[in-house]
């Protein structure tokens, strides 16, 4: 399985300050949301029975956080835009053993299929790989004084959980993802 690392830009940093500029050069307050242009991505699309329909570049989703806090639930904007973890054991797909996808809540990005979800003991549903490894993005993540790799949708940036190496074979992998993060369609 390739490993793709990157460090996430701060975008909210740059943006601020961009804003500031602007307003101090034109005399304005920055009253808009900042679009930031963004690099289209490849990612792979899949039919509702989880075929894989082929390779497509889209546009990177690139939103204000105000913009994602009025369009998401309360508990996927904590979780997705604000890196939050739910409750273990109290989540919508941690005991889900429907046979479907799993997507992005942000933007619809299939992730995961069902027949790589297993059993993980930890209260959070768990897979020994992505549907397509374009589909997510892997970021160290050092937070909590601790070194852990974080998941991230490719199109969004959304959270999605985190990746450890105590999963079963045949990738060894488990990728513990947050149920808020995800939508869950039944195959068929």
């Amino acid at each position: 399985m390739a490993r793709v690392m990157y460090t996430r830009e701060l975008m909210p940093t740059r943006r601020f300050a961009l804003c500031l500029l602007a307003a101090g050069l034109f005399g304005c307050a920055a009253t808009e949301p900042m679009r930031v242009s963004a690099a289209p991505v490849q990612i792979v699309e899949f039919d509702k029975s989880g075929r894989k329909k082929g390779v497509v570049n889209v546009e990177k989703i690139v939103k204000t956080d105000e913009e994602w806090r009025k369009e998401l639930p309360a508990d996927a904007y904590l979780v997705a835009r604000k890196q939050g973890t739910e409750h273990p054991f109290a989540n919508r797909f941690w005991n889900n053993h429907r046979d479907g996808i799993y997507s992005c809540v942000c933007c619809g990005t299939p992730l995961f299929d069902s027949k790589t979800k297993f059993e993980s003991g930890t209260g959070w549903p768990s897979f020994w790989a992505p549907i397509a490894e374009q589909n997510v993005a892997l970021h160290s993540d050092r937070s909590l004084g601790m070194e852990r790799t974080e998941v991230l949708c490719a199109r969004c940036d959304a959270h999605l959980g985190h990746e450890f190496d105590d999963g079963p074979e045949p990738t060894g992998l488990r990728f513990c993802m947050n149920s808020a993060a995800l939508t869950f369609t039944e195959r068929g």
